[in-house]
């Protein structure tokens, strides 16, 4: 068993930022990507990726609810890695990470470890990757300390645009083709794979005020909202198969 303090480890604290989210109809994806290339500059590090993101939360999905009514507090624990296992051979470096928010101010605390690739098939992530002993005393050490025992919830990957806009700095994503797996056997309808709607354009840096090149993505006809991927496939696999909309964000049931 790989111990959190025995592996390689590399602590980062991101600045807090402002985080706005704007939900990307279907056949507005194409048009998005070409828009952001317009007047954004693509990552010089990565440019696009794979994503994948095991979420924890308590028995009662405490911070799921937190998330879907809204709350002006919230915090994310999930276990982060990049790519796919067919990119790694024995080992892979994954990141635990604790995402606070307030209101539109979020900030992100991370832990890189190195873990045995086994670790991360679909089969085993109901383990959790990491120890949960290490994982808590991890985030203790982040500040944050959980009321209720947590437990891994949900997978969560999906392909990442990364920019910067040149006029400002500002990071902007482009998120889509989102899938996620239930690995709690005790949550949902034993389904392996649900793929919802849409995807997320997320913007991020130190004002609430958009530059004028980015406010040309209203021609996309974009929501702003509050959109979450764990609230978003959790809702999704808790109701019940063939619910109308299931698959679709709450308020948005078709493309029209």
């Amino acid at each position: 068993m790989v111990s959190i303090h025995q592996a390689e480890i590399n602590i980062t604290q991101a600045e807090q930022r402002i985080e706005r989210k704007f939900f990307v109809l279907p056949r507005n994806i194409g048009p998005a990507y070409g828009l952001l290339r317009q007047f954004c500059r693509p990552d010089k590090e990565y440019p696009e990726e794979q994503i994948n993101s095991l979420y924890f939360d308590t028995e009662d999905l405490d911070q799921y609810v937190k998330s879907s009514s809204g709350e002006f507090r919230k915090d994310k624990i999930r276990i982060r890695w990049y790519h796919t296992l067919e990119d790694y051979q024995e080992t892979v470096p994954v990141f635990l990470e604790l995402k606070s928010r307030e209101g539109f101010t979020s900030n992100k605390q991370r832990q890189r470890i190195q873990v045995p690739s086994r670790r991360l098939e679909t089969a085993n992530l109901y383990k959790g990757i990491i120890p949960m002993n290490s994982i808590l005393d991890t985030i203790n050490d982040f500040g944050y300390f959980p009321e209720m025992p947590i437990q891994p919830i949900i997978l969560i990957s999906y392909w990442r645009h990364r920019f910067t806009e040149m006029q400002t700095g500002m990071q902007v994503t482009l998120d889509y083709n989102i899938r996620s797996t239930m690995v709690n056997r005790t949550l949902g309808f034993n389904e392996r794979e649900l793929k919802p709607e849409g995807g997320v354009i997320e913007i991020k840096g130190t004002t609430m005020e958009l530059p004028a090149t980015l406010r040309r993505m209203r021609l996309l006809d974009l929501d702003w909202s509050r959109f979450s991927k764990y609230s978003h496939c959790l809702d999704a696999h808790l109701s019940e198969p063939g619910t109308i909309a299931r698959l679709w964000p709450t308020g948005r049931m078709t493309e029209t």
